[in-house]
């Protein structure tokens, strides 16, 4: 919403020479800044046969970026979905496999997936053309401007299957809980935190020979804690942690999003 596009009239080599030889007596670059913004551009008063194209470049970049962080929701909502940590509602005459009824297929993370690939090809493509300009004029921006609309449709064509995507996905928290019982590893960071505090040296090795490569449950966890020399408020705190306890200020973050 900040990024401000750029905008010329400076006539054929940015430098107004043919208006200022017809008319010489009119302030060309006062008019230039009235013109171009109320067009809700930003005058660009330095340029040559064309404006640079820096400021759409960058716009195409801020775009690219959105994206990547797009394909990356996306790719993990997949791995989810495949996990079974997450579910999708299903959706009535709605066909996932033409040879396996069952299959509720995560459609739409896919074409935002595929579409999100394609917009960032031919984006960062433009944005990396167009500031080039042979001798500061060629037509190689003229035929590359036109494959802008191209890019932004794939663009606006995944972020809209993401929505749909998303707005169809459940959790599956019996899958979720189970998940997180299977790695009670996960609490090493906790107790050798814990154990640093208290001033233990070699608390870090302690976990890491527990836990590093090793199959960790709840009674492995809780036994190491109970033999620790620490004191009753910590030892208490540890022993009460789960997988699921040790989520930090998470909730808290997500209320401030």
């Amino acid at each position: 919403k900040t990024h401000q596009l750029l905008g010329k009239l400076g006539g054929a080599t940015g430098t107004w020479s043919a208006h200022k030889v017809a008319y010489p007596k009119v302030n060309w670059i006062r008019f230039t800044n009235r013109i171009i913004k109320s067009l809700g551009l930003e005058p660009n008063l330095v340029t040559t046969q064309i404006e640079s194209h820096d400021s759409l470049a960058e716009s195409y970049h801020q775009i690219v970026r959105i994206n990547s962080i797009l394909t990356n929701l996306c790719r993990d909502m997949w791995s989810y979905i495949s996990r079974g940590i997450l579910g999708q509602k299903t959706v009535a005459g709605e066909v996932g496999s033409s040879t396996m009824p069952h299959k509720i297929n995560p459609i739409q993370f896919e074409n935002a997936e595929g579409n999100l690939g394609v917009a960032n090809a031919l984006l960062n493509h433009l944005a990396t053309t167009l500031p080039i300009s042979r001798m500061q004029r060629d037509l190689t921006d003229s035929t590359t401007l036109r494959n802008q609309g191209v890019a932004l449709g794939h663009s606006t064509l995944a972020l809209k299957n993401v929505l749909n995507g998303l707005s169809r996905i459940s959790v599956n928290r019996s899958q979720l809980s189970a998940e997180l019982n299977k790695h009670w590893e996960v609490l090493a960071e906790a107790v050798q935190t814990i154990l640093r505090k208290a001033g233990k040296q070699d608390a870090y090795e302690g976990m890491k020979a527990l836990t590093r490569g090793q199959q960790v449950d709840a009674n492995s966890i809780k036994q190491f804690v109970s033999q620790l020399n620490l004191g009753d408020k910590d030892k208490q705190t540890l022993l009460k942690l789960t997988p699921a306890d040790y989520t930090g200020l998470a909730p808290k973050l997500v209320e401030m999003i």
